[in-house]
């Protein structure tokens, strides 16, 4: 990797923008990587630091450091500190939503299919393949699984736990 041309100067607002971003509580960790770049390599405030001082200083890798000068450059700071997710994107979209859900727990909770014991994850892939009309996986369905705290093992598969009477 060679050395960066590209200068970034950040106006008064811009920095407070950045700073501002930086902060916040809702921003996640790339983002505010991504702030802290253009702080320590803006030359009209404070000091400016190398490519390489950056990327140590903040514990990433100077290919980030570069990426992020390369957004800047082509985009300007908006763009480049904004996640550009695509609609296939694991974060921009889940893999089912409460109805598809439901209707999982439901499969689960229900009687075993002839010649089962038990549900398992193949078997509940197969019958939500039908009863929700698009495939999901096995992992997905472990995940909704276990996210509820469903356990197709126990010998009482009701979505309520069993109530534990006192001896008398």
């Amino acid at each position: 990797m060679g050395r960066h041309t590209t200068i970034i100067e950040l106006t008064d607002d811009q920095l407070k923008y950045v700073k501002k971003m930086r902060k916040a509580k809702s921003t996640c960790q790339t983002l505010r990587s991504r702030c802290q770049i253009f702080l320590d390599l803006d030359v009209n405030h404070g000091k400016q630091f190398t490519c390489e001082q950056c990327a140590h200083s903040n514990g990433i890798s100077i290919k980030t450091v570069y990426t992020a000068i390369q957004n800047y450059a082509t985009n300007g700071l908006e763009k480049a500190l904004t996640l550009n997710r695509g609609e296939g994107s694991n974060h921009s979209r889940r893999k089912v939503d409460g109805r598809a859900e439901a209707n999982i727990i439901k499969l689960a909770c229900g009687p075993a299919p002839e010649g089962h014991s038990r549900w398992t994850l193949r078997l509940l892939a197969d019958k939500s393949r039908i009863v929700l009309d698009e495939p999901v996986s096995k992992s997905t369905i472990g995940n909704v699984l276990k996210k509820t705290n469903f356990g197709r093992t126990k010998a009482n598969t009701g979505a309520s736990p069993t109530k534990k009477m006192p001896n008398s």
